[in-house]
């Protein structure tokens, strides 16, 4: 059930931060600006699979090898610390691509004959949902949803929202765009900020 996937970071939710409230008064002011977005290409995109970040939690298993086996979170440089290899590059790489980087350093510093490596997403960074919604906050990725489904977790539309357009900003585009609310319904990633305005109505 989708209530039972995505529960709301109660505790952090109500202490949004500076950053993100700099996004909504911007969103707030310069709707307009916004390019639109081709809804049906950015879920092209997404279906792809998904690109690993910052906050991320990875679990790296190299096989036969405990004192390289274990959790790791994705830093704000985009990398994790590994014994023996130091900073491994993870940002904008999928769980497959960071596997095949792991074992070339094993291998070409000559630390592990032949390595098995495996990782596994242990949990994805949150998504925002701010603005004109009943409960704005942060909320937990854990599996595909889509943006009606997310704003329907977020507690709704209240009476002044915008329920024609939203503002989502994505790492990945370089910026905010906006979003008609309809059919194709825009696939929601992790990391994503989507900001519903005032209707100016």
């Amino acid at each position: 059930m989708i209530q039972e996937l995505f529960r709301p970071r109660t505790r952090r939710s109500t202490h949004i931060s500076a950053a993100l409230l700099a996004t909504v008064l911007a969103a707030g002011c310069a709707t307009q600006n916004y390019p639109l977005v081709d809804v049906s290409e950015a879920n092209a995109r997404a279906s792809q699979g998904m690109r690993l970040d910052a906050g991320d939690k990875v679990r790296v298993t190299v096989f036969d090898e405990p004192t390289l086996t274990g959790e790791y979170e994705i830093g704000t440089a985009g990398a994790v610390t590994m014994p023996l290899i130091a900073d491994v590059a993870a940002a904008g790489s999928t769980p497959d691509q960071m596997a095949g980087a792991i074992t070339a350093k094993l291998t070409q510093g000559g630390y592990v004959l032949n390595p098995h490596v495996a990782v596994d997403v242990m949990s994805y960074r949150p998504f925002y949902i701010l603005g004109e919604v009943g409960k704005p906050g942060e909320y937990t990725y854990a599996g595909q949803m889509s943006l009606l489904q997310a704003i329907a977790k977020a507690g709704g539309f209240t009476p002044r929202a915008n329920k024609a357009t939203v503002v989502v900003l994505r790492k990945s585009w370089g910026g905010g765009r906006k979003v008609v609310v309809g059919d194709p319904a825009l696939i929601i990633m992790p990391g994503d900020t989507i900001t519903v305005n005032e209707s100016m109505l």
